[in-house]
């Protein structure tokens, strides 16, 4: 059961205030949006992750006391590792030529073109 961040008292993990001292303890009321809170004068950005790699876009950058979006950088973090899967060279062809018809059938046209104006020269 956490606390509350201002009364220290223990409160369920579902209130969106806390029943005490009124402070809001998720953002927008939705129990679901943690909202974190820095303690005494320091901002939460200096220990942000998003704001460390500048992909944060919060308003209140770099001088915010709460936020929705808050990952602490000091935390041991798990990247996401990307799983390739080997595909045959079919698959991969087929896969590409989807990706890129446009460009084939602007290949194509012009191959088309030459063919005429080769034989249409003879």
């Amino acid at each position: 059961m956490p606390n509350c961040p201002k009364c220290h008292q223990p409160v369920n993990a579902q209130v969106t205030t806390c029943p005490y001292c009124r402070t809001e303890l998720k953002a927008y009321g939705h129990p679901g949006i943690p909202l974190h809170r820095a303690t005494g004068e320091k901002f939460l950005c200096d220990t942000c992750t998003y704001h460390e790699d500048d992909t944060c876009t919060f308003s209140k950058r770099p001088y915010a006391k709460e936020c929705t979006m808050y990952s602490d950088r000091s935390q041991e973090s798990h990247p996401m590792t990307a799983t390739h899967y080997s595909l045959g060279w079919r698959h991969s062809l087929q896969l590409w030529c989807q990706r890129n018809q446009p460009l084939l059938l602007l290949f194509g046209l012009i191959v088309v073109s030459l063919a005429i104006a080769f034989y249409a020269s003879k």
